[in-house]
């Protein structure tokens, strides 16, 4: 079997909170409980499972590869909501979007400062 990630921990001051505002802004299925964590499913089989961390939370980074359309729609509820968006990693470029690589891409954050990206190519490719 080739190796694949499966799933990553995502650190929260509120699981429920972080996971809601993730299948939300994504339009992705209801999170799901498992032992002490809130999983997230993406399509391609990996899950964020949401734990409550009762300490500092140290802010991740999480880009997700999504399609043209996908990429509108996510896009207008980052703008629907208000969120502050960037084009680049470092927050230099506010509401902007990049076209790395000939497609298109853009940061937000989530409840807790996790670096969220949506990309519609994937960098060097």
């Amino acid at each position: 079997m080739p190796v694949q990630l499966n799933h990553t921990i995502v650190h929260a001051h509120d699981k429920q909170t972080s996971a809601r505002f993730l299948v939300e802004i994504l339009d992705l299925n209801q999170p799901t409980a498992y032992g002490p964590f809130l999983v997230v499913q993406v399509d391609n089989g990996v899950s964020l499972d949401f734990a409550d961390d009762h300490g500092p939370v140290r802010p991740q980074h999480y880009a997700f590869l999504v399609g043209e359309a996908e990429f509108d729609a996510i896009f207008g509820r980052i703008r629907d909501r208000g969120l502050r968006y960037w084009a680049d990693p470092f927050h230099h470029r506010p509401d902007e979007i990049n076209t790395n690589d000939g497609g298109r891409g853009l940061y937000w954050e989530d409840p807790d400062g996790h670096s969220l990206e949506i990309i519609t190519r994937p960098y060097g490719g």
